[in-house]
């Protein structure tokens, strides 16, 4: 069965296809051949645009659970000895606040449909029974549909589609690296009697030595993953993910001095002299 062919997922196709075509045409006349590339851009930038208050509602959720986090590393030393009561406890902390673990992650979740359809657009010969003209659009002279792993397994792979591919698979990794940097959780010293530096209760941002490692470790795979991912897609769907991790970074960086994950503190008044 071809899934693509079925109706709701044509329709979702043929309509993407449509608002691309109009864009790149409308758009003809200052990119030329590129016109196609820079409607992705542009689409991306309007989905991205579209997710802003979700965006907000994620730094408000980090910083909701920065508060948090002494509560439940104490829960976690109340309860470290009975698994089943920690998660209720934790999930009715959580619920108090109207909130949730996994509260944020909706931006995530909402980009796997749309880089399926763009990956989708610039792989099928035909969309919804119309011949697919988006492919015969390209980027400094790549087409559209073309994959890096793919040209160089055929043998195809021109110096231009590995110098393209490459300076987007780099700029994803710079970006990514950028981002690691920029949000990097801090270190702190392990101190007994206070729980909001112990184990996994430590607030974010605030990591022991331990947890730094494995956070730095997660945010680099998935910073290396998504480069890897830019080599096997189309060059269209390549062009998305660069501008999307581009677009994040600088959303998180403004959302972060709106809406810090840690409340500066007020600093104490100097101690008068005796």
């Amino acid at each position: 069965m071809n899934l693509y062919a079925f109706p709701p997922i044509a329709a979702v196709l043929d309509a993407a296809y449509s608002l691309l075509m109009s864009l790149s045409n409308l758009l003809e006349p200052l990119a030329g051949a590129s016109s196609a590339a820079l409607a992705i851009v542009l689409v991306t930038l309007l989905v991205r645009a579209a997710l802003i208050p979700v965006g907000i509602l994620q730094a408000k959720a980090e910083r909701t659970r920065a508060r948090l986090a002494p509560k439940i590393a104490e829960l976690q030393r109340k309860h470290k000895k009975d698994p089943e009561r920690l998660q209720r406890e934790t999930m009715a902390l959580y619920a108090e606040e109207g909130t949730s673990p996994l509260a944020g992650c909706l931006p995530m979740l909402v980009q796997i449909p749309v880089v399926g359809v763009i990956y989708a657009l610039f792989i099928l010969p035909v969309i919804a029974g119309h011949p697919n003209e988006l492919l015969a659009h390209t980027l400094f002279g790549v087409p559209l549909g073309t994959s890096l792993a793919g040209s160089i397994a055929a043998g195809t792979a021109t110096p231009t589609v590995i110098v393209v591919f490459g300076t987007i698979v780099l700029l994803i990794a710079l970006v990514g690296e950028i981002t690691r940097r920029a949000f990097r959780p801090v270190a702190t010293a392990p101190d007994a009697a206070s729980p909001a530096t112990t184990g996994a209760g430590t607030m974010p941002g605030t990591l022991s030595p331990e947890g730094l490692a494995r956070m730095q470790g997660v945010l680099g795979l998935l910073q290396f993953i998504t480069a890897v991912v830019a080599m096997f897609v189309p060059l269209a769907a390549a062009i998305y993910l660069l501008v999307t991790v581009a677009w994040t970074l600088g959303q998180r960086l403004v959302l972060r001095r709106m809406y810090p994950a840690v409340p500066p503190q007020s600093p104490q008044a100097p101690a008068l002299p005796a």
